[in-house]
């Protein structure tokens, strides 16, 4: 198999991981919005080994490997990569699930994530808690690069309740990992402040000296396409993870497209609405939906009232008829 890592784009654009967020539903709504060339990798929303690995539980997780037949279409004709994201605290789940996503689904690659911050993971021992235990890291790297030959990779911080860039990185670069995705916080901040990139730039050194072969993206407040690449010419990174930054603009991957008009804004979000319903039915709770709704309710009379509307909506059907009495209304 060959290995993407290796001669990847550089600078290449990602959309990071997020827990309720990117789902096939929304990972083909940024693929449809993304001009060719200008989006590389997409990742899975996090997935428990734990889980996977349980015999009633594994049902209940691998939805979150669920990758659409229209998705999949997408991804090959843009040449987007797809990545698992598992994260958990065993070992040999690790090496279960990663043979799992090698033999029964049809992901490119694999991600460990070492980095998420919300307390009750950590209070498990998982994620970025692992940052405090960098035996155990290694051995769960091990244990999944040992599971297949899929390309692997890890998200992570710059410490956990300090900033320890040198000696955990450090830690990362000796072993089998293809690329390091690091966040400029440490755990303790969550998603407060502003991310470090003077220590992402000390991580790229720490690379070039140790490990040139290992690609390193860069993570945390990339507000524009145009940030990404100067981010990339600045610090070194080969290339930049976005989060938030969808958020405020779906459209980020196409950095030419500006002052959008309130009917694609509106056409985006029931075609976003359509892609939720047809994945999930009633399979899925539909008040997930409705955090995206201000993605596309913004910037145009009267969004605000739409959005109040939509809020309320329980299914695909109420969405819809919230749309056409506001598009009523703003004729009248």
């Amino acid at each position: 198999m060959t290995n993407f890592w290796q001669n990847i784009q550089s600078p290449n654009f990602s959309l990071a991981p997020m827990e309720d967020v990117t789902d096939t539903a929304f990972r083909e709504v940024v693929l449809k919005t993304a001009a060719s060339g200008k989006l590389h990798l997409l990742f899975s929303e996090f997935t428990s080994v734990e889980g996977m690995c349980h015999p009633v539980g594994h049902d209940k997780v691998k939805h979150r490997l669920k990758i659409n037949e229209s998705e999949q279409k997408l991804l090959k004709e843009k040449n987007v990569k797809l990545i698992a994201q598992i994260w958990g605290k065993d070992p040999e789940k690790y090496y279960k699930t990663a043979q799992f996503i090698a033999n029964e689904t049809e992901f490119d690659a694999i991600d460990i994530n070492m980095g998420c911050p919300v307390k009750n993971v950590v209070k498990n021992g998982c994620c970025s808690a692992l940052i405090t235990q960098p035996e155990l890291a290694r051995e769960i790297i091990l244990a999944t690069r040992e599971a297949t030959n899929l390309p692997l990779s890890v998200k992570t911080r710059i410490g956990f309740k300090q900033v320890v860039t040198e000696s955990w990185i450090s830690h990362l670069l000796n072993t089998p990992i293809d690329a390091l995705t690091i966040h400029g916080r440490i755990q303790k901040q969550m998603s407060e402040g502003m991310a470090d990139w003077n220590e992402i730039a000390k991580a790229v050194k720490l690379r070039d000296e140790m490990a040139p072969n290992i690609k390193i993206i860069g993570n945390g407040d990339v507000e524009s396409y145009q940030e990404g690449l100067e981010k990339c010419e600045k610090y070194g990174v080969d290339g930049v993870m976005i989060g938030r930054g969808i958020f405020k603009n779906p459209w980020f991957f196409d950095p030419d497209k500006r002052d959008i008009e309130m009917e694609e804004k509106i056409e985006l979000m029931k075609e976003h609405t359509r892609l939720f319903d047809q994945s999930w039915g009633d399979s899925k709770n539909f008040a997930i939906l409705r955090r995206f709704f201000k993605i596309y309710t913004n910037g145009f009379h009267g969004a605000s009232s739409l959005r109040n509307d939509l809020m309320s909506t329980r299914n695909a059907e109420e969405v819809y008829a919230a749309v056409n009495r506001f598009l009523l209304s703003e004729q009248a």
